[in-house]
């Protein structure tokens, strides 16, 4: 006797469904935290940089939306946004070969959350043509457990994920680290023959044509995106 396709497709649908809306309710959780993490941080870094020397060094949070906020400062934008999409990997992802993984089909899923730096003068004057920088991808589990890649500044974790889990403690770490990249990633000016002739429309949209650029990232050798 044939399988009852239509019960076989309803099951599937049952168990991947409710494995994906739990994943999303853990990473939702965790964008919540990140989010708490920080304002606190940007708070007691103000706090401590107008204390200890600039009172004009301003570091600022900004809520964008539920699935965006930004942390401002020293010329240099964190964009962090949650994705509403479910993911999985190739069977030889990192993580996907380890035990823990394994013993749990669900645990094959992740909810993330990616951060970029900009420039935080190319967002204030819409500057379309820069670009921005992933730093990190924070994949979440259906058990809140976490997986980490990214530049080589941030404190990257082994591809066993079981006993990595989403905490304000590893939360704080993952923002610290970021802003530490950025921080170190300076300004590179152009050459001067690149920016000898500009267009029309670049004058238009008050592009500034010879404002720096980043030196970009260097990425793990073991984790690349």
């Amino acid at each position: 006797m044939p399988p009852d396709r239509v019960n076989l497709i309803a099951e599937g649908l049952r168990e991947k469904s409710s494995a994906k809306q739990a994943i999303y309710r853990a990473t939702q959780a965790a964008f919540a935290l990140l989010r708490q993490v920080s304002q606190e941080l940007c708070l007691e870094l103000t706090q401590k940089v107008t204390a200890d020397a600039d009172q004009s060094v301003k570091i600022e949070y900004q809520s964008v939306n539920e699935m965006e906020f930004h942390i401002r400062f020293s010329g240099d934008l964190l964009v962090f946004v949650m994705h509403s999409n479910i993911v999985t990997f190739p069977d030889d992802f990192g993580p996907l070969t380890t035990p823990y993984v394994a013993a749990d089909f669900r645990r094959r899923f992740f909810g993330h959350i990616m951060a970029y730096n900009f420039m935080a003068d190319s967002i204030r004057y819409q500057r379309l043509n820069d670009p921005g920088y992933l730093l990190g991808r924070l994949l979440i589990n259906i058990d809140s457990h976490y997986f980490l890649e990214g530049v080589e500044q941030l404190e990257l974790p082994d591809h066993d994920m079981s006993g990595s889990v989403i905490s304000a403690e590893s939360l704080r770490l993952f923002v610290e680290s970021a802003m530490i990249a950025a921080v170190n990633n300076d300004l590179i000016a152009p050459p001067l023959p690149e920016i000898q002739r500009i267009s029309v429309k670049q004058k238009l949209e008050n592009q500034q044509v010879s404002r720096g650029s980043k030196v970009g990232f260097s990425f793990s050798h073991q984790q690349q995106f």
